[in-house]
């Protein structure tokens, strides 16, 4: 394997760690909603909450293209993993722009874990291009609320709401079915 991510000596020079894996985090979603047949529409801000939308370009039973958007994160903090669920600290201000029920569009917040060496997040040869993340979901209203004057709340993401093809497939035929989240 051809370790990609930490090839050679690193530059004098380089992007700092939280822009690394904010481009690692939407690169992955892109990857996975390719695989999964569907397009993307990157937001050149995340002033409204979200970081990117995720359409289907699929007639389902009652919705032609249903359209998800995501705020999502990433971290190296595997001590935030429990037995069943990722955890995930959002403050006031994105918390209420992610939840605000009058958002047209359904909202999620996915969170991608990597290790903490960005050296291992991905291996690569001629055959195949292997990640050493995994990405948890939630809907935005399945995240609670906040009380007045809390400054933040911890997340709890199933462990089961990976984010891979077959259950983004699910999401936007649950969606595109016009079925009950």
């Amino acid at each position: 394997m051809n370790n990609v991510a930490g090839m050679g000596s690193s530059p004098a020079r380089t992007l700092p760690p939280n822009e690394m894996k904010q481009q690692f985090s939407l690169a992955f979603v892109h990857m996975v909603a390719s695989a999964a047949r569907c397009s993307i529409k990157r937001h050149s801000t995340d002033y409204d909450g979200v970081d990117i939308t995720i359409a289907s370009s699929t007639k389902y039973e009652r919705y032609y293209g249903p359209q998800i958007e995501l705020q999502v994160k990433c971290t190296a903090q595997g001590n935030l993993l429990t037995a069943d669920t990722m955890r995930w600290k959002l403050e006031a201000k994105p918390f209420r722009l992610l939840t605000d029920p009058c958002s047209y569009v359904m909202r999620f917040l996915a969170v991608l874990l990597v290790p903490v060496d960005p050296s291992n997040w991905l291996d690569q040869d001629e055959e195949r291009l292997l990640t050493s993340s995994c990405m948890y979901w939630e809907r935005a209203n399945e995240l609670g609320t906040l009380r007045e004057g809390q400054q933040s709340k911890v997340i709890h993401l199933p462990r089961s709401n990976i984010l891979n093809v077959a259950q983004l497939q699910g999401i936007m035929k649950t969606i595109g079915d016009g079925g009950e989240w």
